[in-house]
């Protein structure tokens, strides 16, 4: 054994390395200067012989063994530059891999780069963290690097090294927290997790939080993907994108599809496996929601999830969509599709909570890392999940970055948050003692408030055009105000109180509606206080809840025609759209994420008809702005008759950018007819109705109105009239010029 090398050698690193216990392997493996001269080392535990190498594998030179899998070689004088040499080592089944030593390359993350990700500030940090396929000073190979303050070693483990930690420790830089390790000829489709051992000694396997590809669950490990090959298309649709500001956006139409990529229709029933591909449903579902008028689709969570169940609100990879319908580029293709055809996308996103799977965030590194370590403030109790610790700076990084990455990888139009209200409150869903108030002694978390208002902020500046959704479910004020303005800086807003007023009304038999007349119209009272977006979502289509159709009372032609009078009235109501999967065609069952929709049953003429009705609905809305343009201004609605709950009838006028082309609707939530019933009318015109629900075409009796003149007879408190049919359970649009 040369001297000079074995006096070179620390041999306490070297005990720390061999006991896997090394967290620093560069201060001990790679190339160094020694003297006037150099020391190249390598670990190989497996290995029968090791040589050092040109980068062409010419001149083998055998390296001294110096310990158990340690081998080294001094050089006199400085002969190698970098990198440039190989590594060869024999194993004991005589097979020989030539590589380069993945402990000679630089680092690829800066002072500044770990600075900024300290300040909560690097925002492109997910360009750095996770597996990155790459080539440097001519090797191709993959970057690893991931956060793991708390860990004693973090090795990179997978199909490329026996899953064995001894063999890839990871090096941690400076006072970071940040492992890093470039490893030469790891190509893309390479499986691996993180391997760490914690300070406590035990050894925990987890995936990745910055991966961008993991199996398909059961399995949950990570697979290396690059994301820059796929090929865009949509140019022009984000450039337009970027003209639309707020105003703009809340003046424009927005039909939401939501939609469950994996029940929408399966391939094969009764199969966990049986999906369609990204690609195949961006023709499918792109090509349905055209036919059917939505300007948009959003599709429930799909950062990958390990329970099938969870629908995708319980996320293990933040930025990964999920396998079970393909690649990371199928899905990007997705996306592409939906844009090329006119269909923006909208995704839900999860920064609320994350469950416990041990693959996971959770205890990342065996200590309390992504979540609170206060399990006042940490865990849900009702969910059994974690919650962020979002006032942790490198947390409140990993969620606003991971929120930009939709947006900027996958061309994503906009997140819809979920469980906004339990980030908002520290005693939500917990009893006393369950929750720690804060500095003020009050319950609104001050942390997740400024991170929701940074995300926002940082989204309108970084993506013009994109913007964030928010599924808010209590009164808080200014949801939808601009951060500058001390609001959250969302640009729209689910509306809950609207959705669970309204279907508890249409739950209700019409006798007792009016009773409860101010369930059906409380909301105008607070619809212009946020920029809303009316919901009827997966939500209330589970869980013992019914279908939409099945919700409605009576018999089967008085359900249909009850949900034709209220998608009527929801499609007249300000405030964007958003009807979740199969209720466009009254799905007689509850949903389930396990089984496709009930496609048959559109051979039915009712279900059928419901469907036309809708589509209807849809293309009446793009094609008149009076159901859109003054969403959010007083000017937009105005009520004809809203206080005769006897008889059920309610009516009201849409105003959009002119005097022509004004909706007046009329709806009636009882079964009973009336004929030539006097309605109050805006002005001295004519009236064309445009759409009836009682049209035999939706599956009415076909009791229409046509043209009608107005009449010089005051009426809800008008000073014109018109004499109408009105048929039971029904809605009906006229259409006129303000004279």
């Amino acid at each position: 054994m040369n001297e000079r090398l074995h006096n070179w050698v620390n041999w306490v690193l070297y005990d720390e390395l061999a006991e896997g216990r090394l967290n620093a392997p560069k201060h001990l493996l790679g190339i160094h200067d020694y003297g006037e001269g150099q020391v190249v080392t390598v670990y190989r535990p497996h290995a029968k012989k090791v040589c050092i190498t040109t980068v062409t594998g010419k001149n083998p030179i055998e390296m001294d063994w110096l310990a158990n899998g340690l081998y080294g070689i001094y050089f006199p004088k400085k002969k190698i530059k970098g990198n440039k040499y190989r590594i060869e080592t024999t194993y004991q089944d005589g097979t020989t891999v030539l590589t380069a030593d993945c402990y000679a390359f630089e680092s690829q993350i800066t002072k500044f780069d770990a600075y900024l990700f300290a300040e909560g500030k690097n925002y492109d940090i997910y360009e750095k963290l996770g597996a990155h396929p790459m080539t440097i000073d001519g090797v191709k190979g993959t970057y690893f690097a991931v956060w793991a303050p708390n860990a004693r070693r973090v090795s990179v483990v997978g199909d490329f090294n026996m899953w064995d930690g001894a063999l890839h420790p990871m090096q941690i830089l400076q006072t970071s927290g940040i492992y890093e390790i470039f490893i030469p000829d790891v190509k893309p489709g390479a499986v691996y997790k993180f391997q760490i051992l914690t300070r406590s000694g035990d050894i925990l396997y987890k995936a990745d939080p910055y991966a961008n590809y993991a199996q398909v669950r059961p399995d949950n490990a990570n697979i290396v993907v690059d994301l820059n090959k796929f090929k865009w298309t949509d140019q022009p649709w984000v450039d337009a994108r970027k003209k639309f500001s707020r105003v703009k956006r809340m003046k424009s139409t927005m039909s939401i599809y939501e939609c469950h990529l994996g029940s929408w229709k399966k391939r094969i029933e009764d199969s966990d496996f049986g999906f369609y591909n990204y690609r195949e449903l961006a023709k499918m579902l792109g090509d349905y929601v055209t036919d059917m008028g939505y300007t948009h689709i959003e599709i429930l969570g799909i950062a990958e999830y390990p329970f099938d169940g969870s629908w995708g609100y319980q996320v293990t990879n933040y930025y990964a969509p999920t396998s079970r319908y393909g690649t990371p580029e199928d899905f990007m293709y997705f996306v592409d599709y939906m844009h090329k055809i006119g269909i923006g996308v909208i995704l839900d996103w999860v920064p609320a909570h994350f469950p416990r799977d041990a693959h996971g965030l959770g205890r990342f590194d065996g200590m309390p890392l992504y979540e609170h370590p206060d399990s006042r403030r940490g865990e849900h109790p009702d969910w059994g999940t974690y919650i962020f610790d979002y006032g942790r700076t490198e947390v409140a990084n990993f969620l606003i970055a991971n929120a930009l990455f939709w947006v900027e990888k996958f061309h994503i139009d906009a997140l819809r948050v979920d469980a906004v209200a339990s980030m908002l409150y520290l005693d939500y869903g917990k009893r006393d003692g369950e929750w720690l108030p804060n500095k003020d002694g009050g319950n609104e978390n001050y942390d997740a408030i400024k991170l929701l208002q940074n995300v926002n902020a940082i989204m309108e500046e970084r993506n013009p055009g994109a913007y964030l959704i928010a599924e808010e479910s209590t009164a808080w004020a200014g949801v939808t105000a601009p951060a500058s303005m001390n609001g959250l800086g969302f640009l729209f807003k689910w509306n809950m109180g609207w959705m669970n007023d309204f279907l508890e009304y249409m739950k209700l038999d019409p006798y007792f509606r009016s009773f409860n007349h101010n369930k059906l119209t409380f909301s105008l009272s607070y619809t212009y206080s946020e920029n809303y977006i009316l919901v009827i979502s997966h939500d209330e289509v589970v869980h013992l809840k019914c279908s939409m159709i099945n919700k409605m009372p009576g018999y089967e032609v008085d359900k249909f025609a009850n949900l034709r009078t209220a998608y009527g009235f929801m499609f007249g109501h300000p405030g964007k759209k958003l009807l979740f999967m199969g209720q466009e065609f009254a799905q007689l069952r509850e949903w389930s994420e396990a089984r496709s929709l009930d496609w048959h049953l559109l051979d039915q003429p009712l279900h059928k008809q419901m469907q036309d009705f809708v589509r209807e609905l849809n293309h009446l809305y793009r094609e008149y702005d009076a159901l859109y343009y003054n969403d959010n201004e007083p000017m937009g609605f105005e009520w004809i008759k809203c206080d005769d709950a006897e008889s059920g009838i309610v009516a009201f006028v849409r105003r959009g950018s002119s005097a022509k082309n004004q909706l007046m609707f009329v709806c009636n939530f009882v079964p009973v007819e009336r004929t030539t019933h006097l309605i109050g009318a805006p002005c001295d015109t004519t009236y064309e109705e445009i759409l009836n629900s009682d049209d035999v075409r939706f599956g009415g009796q076909g009791r229409l109105n046509g043209t009608v003149k107005a009449i010089k007879q005051p009426c809800d408190r008008m000073e014109y009239s018109v004499s109408l049919t009105i048929p039971p359970l029904s809605v009906m649009v006229f259409r006129y010029d303000y004279k």
